[in-house]
């Protein structure tokens, strides 16, 4: 006589049916999570509180100064602007995200964007420029460190902050996360 197994149908949900759900849920939770606001610069309703005003001029600040580095290390290592120039640009929406936007050198070729013309000296006198080192990987290195240092910095900021800001500095703080990988992954 074969030896048979009882069959046991399972009690609850297979395994697969919870992952699905599970994915279904992640993708509408992010979908939401994700959606507009009514302004367009995220300072009214919920994100006008001064701490939240404080919190979105900082972090506006903060790119500004990360962009600043990325032009110091393009200026002093132009074969590098294959790979810099795009995060550059990135890191130049990140700032007018928050609210920044008196960037000089904001689009990659080194021109001025518009409406940026009204305050270049302030942005440009906030800070020296940075030192870069010599060679292009530890000028990498550097970038990667300080995009690793901002992006911490920012996930910190998330509990003191409300909702779309929030929301906000975590998206930023994720494509400073991306562009440290970039920075210290080497071509292949």
């Amino acid at each position: 006589m074969p030896f048979t197994l009882p069959s046991r149908t399972p009690s609850g949900p297979r395994r697969r049916s919870l992952l699905a759900g599970a994915a279904g849920a992640g993708a509408a939770a992010l979908l939401t999570g994700c959606s507009g606001s009514d302004s367009t610069s995220g300072t009214g309703g919920e994100g006008s509180s001064p701490a939240a005003v404080r919190a979105r001029a900082r972090a506006a600040r903060d790119s500004e100064r990360l962009a600043r580095r990325y032009e110091a290390v393009l200026a002093a290592h132009p074969a590098l602007s294959g790979r810099l120039t795009p995060l550059l640009a990135e890191v130049v929406r990140h700032a007018e995200a928050f609210g920044g936007g008196g960037r000089a050198a904001a689009t990659p070729s080194g021109g001025s964007t518009e409406g940026s013309s009204a305050e270049p000296a302030v942005g440009a006198s906030a800070s020296p420029s940075p030192s870069v080192p010599a060679s292009e990987k530890e000028a990498r290195g550097e970038l990667a460190a300080a995009e690793r240092e901002l992006a911490d910095r920012r996930m910190k900021a998330l509990l003191g902050v409300p909702g779309e800001l929030a929301r906000l500095l975590a998206s930023v703080a994720a494509a400073g996360g991306a562009h440290a990988f970039l920075l210290t992954e080497d071509e292949k």
